[in-house]
């Protein structure tokens, strides 16, 4: 077995800096949220997916799939903000087992009255820290990641 490529100083310094940063900023941004709104991560999560898919709905499999959640968990999810009122299943027309996933009036009033407070918590907490070059390199960073991260995906 070859001997692991150990991280140097630097390497180890921005690992550790990105995860502890990763932690302490959903922290903050949930914090908010939970306290302006009464909505966690997860709730705002699916309130924005569903207004993101409109009048069409959206299949339980597809949105645990973007969430990488099971559908056990995000069904169990989706039963307690049904039982607060913020999303309903309605059955699918072309699919007699299967059902879409909708938000209700108060659901979708919620996220609309979240959605300010949250993205004001983001630049906040974030994007108004740095500057148009940091954000720049942080988007690269981002994708060059995400596209490795889904390459490996695929071939799995």
């Amino acid at each position: 077995m070859p001997e692991p490529r150990w991280l140097d100083q630097e390497e180890m310094r921005a690992w550790m800096g990105y995860r502890r940063m990763r932690l302490l900023l959903d922290l903050q941004v949930n914090r908010e949220l939970m306290a302006q709104h009464g909505l966690s991560e997860p709730d705002y999560d699916v309130l924005s997916n569903l207004s993101e898919a409109g009048d069409d709905g959206m299949r339980l499999s597809e949105l645990a799939a973007y969430m990488r959640w099971s559908k056990s968990r995000l069904s169990h999810h989706i039963t307690r903000m049904q039982e607060r009122g913020l999303v309903e299943r309605r059955e699918c027309a072309d699919d007699g087992r299967g059902s879409l996933l909708h938000l209700t009036t108060h659901g979708a009033k919620m996220i609309r009255n979240a959605a300010p407070d949250h993205v004001d918590s983001v630049r906040r907490h974030f994007i108004d820290l740095l500057t148009r070059e940091d954000i720049e390199v942080f988007g690269k960073i981002s994708r060059r990641v995400l596209d490795h991260l889904r390459e490996i995906e695929l071939n799995h």
